[in-house]
């Protein structure tokens, strides 16, 4: 049983049609009184929530100075003449295969199956760093071009979008492999539980951004 079950099989403040035998409510969500404060599972996860509309926030401020200057070239490469479709093609599945990995290894941690969930954590660990490689593969290649991020302002904004997305990917990735050890060390714990459900979240919405990055930065810029 996972931490999030564990927590609501002995009470859930927020779940309907729990009575006791007499018509009325056991528990209200009233936050206080017999009802009780929601889990620790649910205030982390939900303050997890409110940090990753932050970070979407931050994003939505890099695409939208992406959109304005998206043509201010400065006579240099546009991104029709430097974007590769069919690495990011790859990239873009690497990503959401990792995604789909890293659900697997949720469902393992539910089963309690140690060799499951490192064995999950590892291939998502593995596909995020091959997509992280291909991204850097083309900023170097970008370089040697003389397109890099001083060349125009269309490019500052490029690498600023799609290198702030890497960056978070290569925190996720430190942070996935501090989670598989403390989980090798420590077990299934409660705070490893909720620690590792934050992971996923972040994870996903990495996913989204990329999808984002994906059609507005790489399929419009490569358009005619």
């Amino acid at each position: 049983m996972s931490d999030i079950a564990a927590g609501s099989a002995v009470r859930e403040p927020y779940r309907p049609g729990q009575h006791d035998g007499h018509g009325h409510g056991l528990f209200s969500a009233t936050g206080h009184g017999q009802g009780g404060p929601a889990s620790k599972f649910v205030t982390v996860a939900y303050g997890f929530w409110i940090f990753l509309l932050s970070d979407i926030i931050m994003f939505s401020a890099f695409f939208a100075s992406f959109a304005v200057l998206s043509q201010a070239t400065a006579g240099g490469p546009a991104g029709k003449e430097l974007f590769e479709l069919n690495r990011v093609a790859a990239q873009t599945g690497l990503l959401l295969t990792s995604s789909f990995t890293g659900g697997l290894a949720t469902l393992a941690t539910h089963r309690r199956s140690m060799a499951a969930t490192q064995f999950w954590l590892l291939v998502t660990g593995l596909l995020g760093a091959a997509f992280l490689f291909l991204e850097v593969q083309e900023f170097v290649a970008m370089a040697h071009e003389n397109a890099g991020p001083s060349r125009s302002a269309f490019l500052s904004a490029f690498f600023a979008l799609v290198g702030c997305h890497g960056t978070h990917v290569g925190l996720g990735l430190l942070w996935l492999g501090t989670m598989m050890a403390q989980l090798w060390v420590k077990g299934f714990r409660p705070d490893l539980l909720r620690r590792l459900h934050c992971f996923g979240l972040f994870w996903h919405a990495l996913d989204i951004i990329w999808i984002a990055i994906f059609t507005l930065v790489y399929l419009l810029g490569a358009s005619p």
